[in-house]
């Protein structure tokens, strides 16, 4: 499920990129909660939760439906 998730991330990646933030994978625990860390731009920005759950976490259940949510550490 790791390697999934991690697909689906590098899918979203780039449009981060573009606006000088980045996303790394941290964990993906047994309850389906895919812990990530934001970075760059994204760290700081005020619009990192509406990037983590409207972006990221959509990207990321779409891909792999058995995900219940996205969290940043």
């Amino acid at each position: 499920m790791q390697a999934q998730v991690q697909e689906a991330l590098d899918k979203i990646r780039p449009a981060l990129q573009r606006d000088g933030g980045d996303v790394e994978l941290v964990e993906v625990t047994g309850e389906g909660v895919v812990k990530v860390r934001l970075k760059g731009a994204c760290g700081g920005c005020p619009m990192s939760q509406m990037t983590l759950k409207m972006g990221i976490e959509k990207v990321v259940k779409q891909a792999v439906p058995q995900i219940k949510s996205v969290e940043s550490v």
